[in-house]
């Protein structure tokens, strides 16, 4: 292990957690492509309680569930079984339903028309298909409350047959597009989407501590979710748990983890696919992920909140240009931190972050549980985390 980055990853997680107003409990790793360079924790698993925050934590990773459905989505692809171009309703019929919002009628219901074409497999793994989530559009929350339909926290297929906020194709929107995509693997595979994880992604990994249902021994580590108020105080909400099992494999925001698990995908990434007990992609797979999937002159922004308790508005690097890839944020300039043009990142609403840089082949996650989304604490946590692993290999 690296001295000096021990030195200064412990120092920043100490003060994340010690300073006012600091996120409870932290867990951090960075790894190279052939195991971990840094592991740490700090703080508590439930503010008020006295159990440490430990590196086998586990914790709610809400859209960093995301990647792993998206490489679910590129298996079946490498085995010619799908094609991004193909329209998703061959897949998932129900789809076919969803409408494009044109506004609201003067009772407040809403009005919506067909869209113009089709959505494609690819609008779903680019977020260009239209849907957004409840919490990032004010609209969606509007549409949602007018036909009572559920919050995607209630992991229901209900939960995701809303409605487009523009045409297919037509821009970015963050939303539930891979829920649907999860959907699409189910109907593929004939299993659950935590199954075919379990298969296809988990075990060639040796992933085990990881699944959208939790095991007895995950449970008795899971650490709390925090909302802190607008004041800045942090409340714990231990009853807040995504429903166990769910009604619906979430394949944008189902899964629990432990940090230490997720680096063992991270890992498989920085290889080319490659991974501890078996390959998971192929390396031309990996490349194509990698890269950026969105027409020329689109790119991938930050978001503005519609439920201030789940997210604040906000963007990651907003001075720096980003697109998406098959999907991940893809940062198209080096970031102020140190990570190069090309890499990948993503978030999870409770405040976990990552990013994969294959160029260097070092990548790192941050782990913490605090709504709503780029804490003040957290996310400036995770930036001066990654500087320091990047000032750390400078020689």
């Amino acid at each position: 292990m690296n001295m000096q980055l021990k030195h200064w990853a412990d120092g920043i997680l100490k003060n994340t957690v010690n300073a006012a107003g600091g996120a409870p409990g932290v867990v951090a790793m960075a790894t190279d492509r052939s195991g971990n360079i840094y592991e740490g924790a700090a703080g508590v698993r439930e503010l008020g309680k006295d159990q440490p925050m430990t590196l086998d934590s586990v914790m709610a990773i809400f859209s960093t569930t995301k990647a792993m459905t998206g490489v679910a989505v590129m298996q079946l692809v490498e085995e010619g079984k799908l094609s991004l171009d193909d329209p998703a309703k061959r897949y998932v019929p129900e789809i076919a339903d969803i409408q494009v919002l044109d506004g609201f009628d003067a009772a407040g219901q809403p009005k919506t028309r067909a869209p113009k074409r089709d959505i494609t497999l690819r609008d779903l793994m680019l977020h260009t298909a239209g849907f957004s989530y409840e919490f990032f559009s004010h609209d969606d929350l509007r549409l949602r409350t007018a036909r009572n339909i559920p919050t995607v926290v209630s992991c229901t297929f209900d939960s995701i047959r809303t409605v487009l906020l523009h045409e297919p194709g037509e821009r970015w929107t963050y939303g539930v597009n891979i829920d649907w995509l999860g959907k699409v693997v189910e109907q593929q595979r004939g299993k659950r989407l935590g199954e075919v994880m379990q298969e296809r992604i988990f075990q060639p990994l040796g992933m085990v501590d990881i699944g959208f249902e939790m095991s007895e021994a995950m449970r008795q580590r899971r650490a709390t979710i925090h909302d802190r108020a607008k004041d800045g105080k942090l409340t714990p909400l231990p009853d807040l748990v995504l429903p166990q099992p769910a009604p619906m494999d979430m394949g944008g925001h189902g899964l629990y983890a432990t940090v230490g698990e997720y680096m063992k995908f991270i890992r498989m990434i920085l290889n080319d696919g490659a991974g501890e007990h078996g390959r998971v992609l192929r390396p031309e797979t990996v490349e194509a992920m990698s890269r950026n999937g969105l027409p020329a002159g689109m790119a991938s922004g930050g978001w503005t909140t519609s439920i201030p308790s789940l997210s604040n508005d906000g963007e990651f690097t907003p001075t720096v240009r980003k697109t998406w890839a098959y999907t991940f944020q893809v940062n198209e300039e080096q970031t102020p931190s140190g990570r190069p043009a090309g890499s990948l990142m993503w978030a999870g609403l409770a405040n976990l972050f990552y990013w994969i840089d294959r160029k260097n082949g070092i990548g790192g996650y941050w782990g913490s549980q605090i709504l709503p989304l780029q804490d003040a604490s957290s996310y400036a946590g995770f930036v001066e985390f990654e500087t320091a692993v990047y000032r750390s290999l400078q020689p």
